[in-house]
């Protein structure tokens, strides 16, 4: 589902206009982005939970020629998604 789609979908289920789902849409996107920036983890009862992690520095090999190259270290976003939402996927 791409984000035109969902904006849709929010629309038509919240009696909203594609305009107002898309701010609620953005606005959503923005505040979890901005809390994991933070170090601050996003739950949401039921749904999951956003944290952020540490992946360390590791060597790697460049596919196209098999040299050895070091990938640096980065901050990584990690979703656990909660039992509600398990249980809906399941079925």
């Amino acid at each position: 589902m791409s984000k035109a789609e969902l904006v849709e979908k929010i629309a038509s289920q919240a009696g909203l206009t594609k305009v107002d789902a898309e701010r609620a849409v953005n606005a959503f996107m923005n505040v979890v982005t901005e809390s994991l920036k933070e170090g601050e983890d996003v739950t949401l009862v039921g749904f999951g939970t956003f944290t952020t992690g540490e992946r360390a520095e590791r060597q790697g090999r460049n596919p196209q020629n098999g040299e050895t190259i070091t990938i640096a270290a980065k901050k990584v976003v990690k979703f656990k998604p909660g039992k509600a939402l398990k249980a809906g996927v399941e079925g």
